[in-house]
Order: C-alpha cells, then structure tokens, then sequence
C-alpha cells in the first residue's frame, strides 16, 4: 500500500549563518534535491573585477523529499548549525510548496534578472484578483499576480508564507488571465490590467520549526 509520507515535495529551509551551500553539499551527498535562489555580485579588487554568486535572500534553501526523509533529518540533526523548518499549523507537518508554485518561483529566480525584487516579508492578507501568465519574453510560462511597484506593472510570485518575488516591467501583451480557474487564459490588455492591485501574501497558516543539522 502506498504510504503519502513516502511521496517527495518541496519544502522550505531557513538556515542561519547563511549556511547554505554547507548545507546543499551535506544533501547531495545522499542525492537529495535542493533549490538555492541565487543572484551575481561584482566586487572590484586591485582593479580586478569580481564575480560572485550568493543567496538572493539570506539563508533560504528549499528541498525536495519525502515528509518522512524530512522528519528522519529533524530527528537525526545535532545542534551545530540551526535550521528553520517550515511547518503547516493546521496539519502540524513540514509544509508542502506545491509543485505549480516552486516551478514558477524557479523559472523567474533561476533567470538571473537583476531588476528581481525578494519581498521574505509580506503582509499576511490573502491573495485577491486574477491570476495571470506570461507569454514572452525572459520570464515566459511563468505565472503569478501582477502590482504595480514603484509605478511598473510587474509580476508577483510567491511561496505562500515563505518568500514572494516580483519581476522586472512586463508589457501588458505579454500576459494573458486565467478565467475561473479553468487554465483558459485571454489576452490582457493595458486598461484592463491598470486597475489589478494585488497584495502579496499570504494566509498565514506558515510557521517555522527549529532543527539543527550536522555538518
């Protein structure tokens, strides 16, 4: 009989010290899928421009298992380095970051776009409005909300109670709404997007239980 527990998802990390590529080696010496969103830095040293990648926000990680690879790591860890597991209240189990929602947040971090806003924190209301997707250009096929930030229409994806990011401008003829929730999408024009204004996240049902890993 198939046991749910043995079914792997996403799961959100919070590792402190920003630990994270300790953290994604010790994994992916037994295999386990990890996800770090990332962006480039340039430093310039003795007139030597240098490049570097880090975590696009501090200590986030996520992992793909199964519930009960993730309660065996809560059980097994040791008190060197402090994770922050993310917990549904209502379920009292590792939250689950459905496979729909990590794949959009993945395509838009993963793009490198130095114009990406992270939002970790947001106010807990409920998403209102349509949802939409985007049909070209760099961050096509991924789907979220749209706000205006700063005066530019941009896109609003999120990991409810984790973390949201928003996009650089996108034209409103590289979007199309989704009706009904039927994945049956139109083209959205620029009067009928100027008035869309979404908050962020989240319902709050997210919260975060300590662990600690050895490393």
């Amino acid at each position: 009989m198939f046991d749910k527990s043995d079914e792997e998802h996403w799961y959100a990390l919070k590792v402190f010290y920003n630990r994270v590529f300790d953290v994604e080696r010790l994994l992916a010496q037994d295999g386990v899928k990890t996800y770090i969103p990332l962006r480039s830095t340039e430093t310039t040293v003795g007139g030597r421009t240098i490049r570097r990648r880090e975590p696009a926000v501090s200590s986030l990680m996520f992992v793909r298992q199964a519930e009960r690879a993730v309660l065996e790591l809560m059980q097994r860890a040791k008190a060197t380095s402090p994770l922050m597991v993310y917990f549904d209240r209502e379920t009292k189990k590792p939250a689950v970051i459905p496979d729909p929602e990590m794949e959009a947040f993945m395509l838009v971090t993963s793009t490198d776009d130095p114009g990406l806003e992270y939002l970790p924190e947001a106010p807990a209301e409920l998403r209102r409005g349509d949802r939409v997707r985007v049909t070209e250009g760099v961050f096509k096929g991924a789907e979220g909300y749209i706000r205006r930030v700063k005066g530019n229409r941009r896109l609003i994806v999120s990991i409810e109670g984790v973390v949201a990011v928003a996009t650089t401008y996108i034209p409103g003829c590289f979007l199309e709404k989704n009706h009904d929730g039927l994945n049956r999408f139109t083209r959205l024009g620029l009067p009928e997007i100027r008035d869309l204004s979404f908050p962020v996240l989240f319902a709050g049902r997210i919260s975060i239980v300590f662990i600690f890993a050895s490393l």
